[in-house]
């Protein structure tokens, strides 16, 4: 199990995020200034999702699953990504970078779920498990907030993310698929470049 990351850790890495997507809207250009905090030197995966405010609607998210880059550079890349190159959204606007919150999700290393598929069902624990399922080259990934957010149960979510990745919603019980478990720590601005604070999806689903 990785290192967890503080509050402060989760402060610096938001603000990193902001920073990157408000250089990249002024200049075409990635920030590239190296972090200083050690933990940022390693390896992990990491997502920016991007949500407008005060509505939270969803404005781009893209990540990095595995780790493939030290944290504070993918951190930089993917905040690109989720602003101006998710192919769902426009690129933002530089007028929208006041109405919008950043949440940064770091994240453990992806493992899979062994065993008979419907066993499946009880080795997902909503609200820390992410997934990720695998057929041939076809892949998809949610995020462990996304079932606290939409009441699902395991059964739901492994159907959510089949559809993520392009397929039937019962694929998951064929034993052609990969299912894999993740969990994240997840930091999020609660008000444009204001308070960050770190959200707890066990305490979330108590409310």
């Amino acid at each position: 199990m990785p290192e967890l990351l503080s509050l402060e850790d989760g402060k610096e890495l938001v603000k990193l995020a902001r920073k990157s997507i408000e250089y990249y809207s002024a200049t075409g250009a990635f920030w590239r200034e190296k972090a200083g905090n050690d933990k940022f030197l390693k390896e992990r995966g990491v997502f920016v999702t991007i949500n407008e405010f005060p509505s939270k609607e969803l404005r781009g998210c893209i990540g990095f699953p595995y780790g493939v880059k030290p944290l504070w550079e993918a951190t930089i890349e993917v905040a690109i990504e989720a602003g101006f190159h998710d192919p769902r959204f426009l690129p933002l606007k530089a007028e929208e970078l006041e109405k919008i919150l950043i949440e940064v999700s770091v994240l453990t290393a992806p493992e899979e779920i062994f065993g008979e598929k419907k066993d499946c069902l009880k080795k997902i624990k909503i609200g820390q498990d992410g997934l990720i399922v695998q057929r041939g080259y076809r892949s998809g990934l949610l995020l462990p907030i996304v079932p606290v957010n939409y009441a699902w149960n395991s059964e739901t979510l492994l159907e959510q993310t089949c559809i993520k990745a392009g397929l039937p919603k019962a694929t998951w019980r064929s034993a052609e698929v990969h299912v894999f478990k993740f969990c994240s720590q997840i930091f999020t601005e609660k008000q444009p470049n204001g308070k960050i604070e770190e959200i707890n999806l066990e305490e979330s689903l108590k409310k």
